[in-house]
């Protein structure tokens, strides 16, 4: 995935794939921990962006989603 903006640093690379870019072969981010990286950058608190969905409040990133 690229990301531009928003405080991402350029050049930055994350973890690694295999020979025909398939299977991560090193250091794998977990899709929960991308989505907890996306509103961080511009400020936005994770623990507080949150929606109601039949008397349930929901995360963008569920229950799990650590900044990297």
């Amino acid at each position: 995935m690229w990301l531009a903006g928003g405080g991402v640093k350029p050049g930055v690379t994350v973890g690694g794939t295999d020979e025909i870019g398939y299977n991560p072969a090193a250091d794998p981010v977990n899709v929960h921990d991308l989505l907890a990286n996306v509103p961080h950058p511009v400020g936005i608190e994770l623990a507080r962006l949150s929606y109601k969905f039949q008397a349930r409040e929901f995360r963008l990133t569920d229950v799990e989603g650590v900044v990297m």
